[in-house]
């Protein structure tokens, strides 16, 4: 979350405890001081976020960092919640401001991208919050989710996969790798994104493949994410490598 938090810090709103797989004691023993809580996977952090409500009245918003839209909608309720609380209703004034000026920024960068991603379809397999996070980020783009995978997912995880997609949205609790292999063999998708155990069955069907799991390289969280997500996705698909890799052998 450091791509998101210099805009948090610029709307005057302080980061008192970050939850996370490798979270800090102190922030932890200290975070039942804060005014509002975000909760971005279900899966994990739901219960806590639901009892620190029950316990000490802190309200809480489930959202996403992952998308320029979703990114908004999630500045936006953060200050909801902080002026219920009793932030200046001025910092509505100030969030909206922000964003106006990050998603022109963003978009502007993404613009030489969209013609080149407009069409292509992704299979995506990851799960929890980012079966539909990432969902809505694509789709900005003009790319295609041909499914997702909802493994680790919660009810409400799978109902927004539905909101976005539609109710025929196809959703896998797993694949296996030969019905993997197949449907990218036969160009169902275009890329895949997914996590490292599975990029070589990807590769073995000679069809791009990105990381978006915690191990991934690059940062796709806020404004910045989603501009880094578009780039590495037209490295990844429009690289001259696949039509050499693809073309028979000289012996064939």
């Amino acid at each position: 979350f450091w791509q998101v938090e210099p805009l948090l810090e610029t709307l005057g709103i302080r980061i008192l405890a970050r939850i996370t797989g490798d979270a800090r004691y102190r922030e932890i023993a200290t975070a039942h001081r804060a005014r509002a809580n975000m909760v971005v996977c279900s899966q994990a952090q739901i219960t806590l976020a639901r009892k620190m409500n029950e316990t000490y009245g802190i309200p809480f918003y489930e959202g996403s960092f992952y998308g320029i839209s979703d990114t908004s909608e999630t500045l936006r309720n953060i200050s909801r919640l902080l002026i219920e609380r009793g932030a200046p209703d001025e910092l509505m004034e100030r969030t909206e401001a922000l964003i106006f000026a990050e998603e022109a920024k963003a978009w502007n960068a993404i613009e030489q991208f969209r013609s080149r991603l407009a069409g292509k379809r992704v299979l995506l397999y990851t799960g929890g919050v980012k079966s539909w996070s990432v969902i809505s980020a694509l789709q900005e783009v003009g790319m295609t989710v041909i499914g997702t995978s909802v493994r680790k997912s919660t009810d409400g995880d799978k109902e927004r996969v539905k909101e976005i997609m539609g109710e025929e949205a196809k959703m896998f609790d797993a694949i296996p790798p030969k019905e993997m292999y197949r449907m990218l063999k036969d160009g169902e998708a275009d890329i895949m994104l997914s996590g490292g155990r599975t990029q070589f069955v990807a590769l073995k069907a000679k069809v791009p493949w990105l990381d978006v799991n915690q191990e991934r390289h690059h940062a796709y969280a806020g404004y910045d994410g989603m501009v880094e997500l578009v780039r590495q996705l037209d490295r990844e698909i429009n690289s001259p490598m696949w039509a050499e890799v693809r073309r028979p052998a000289p012996w064939e």
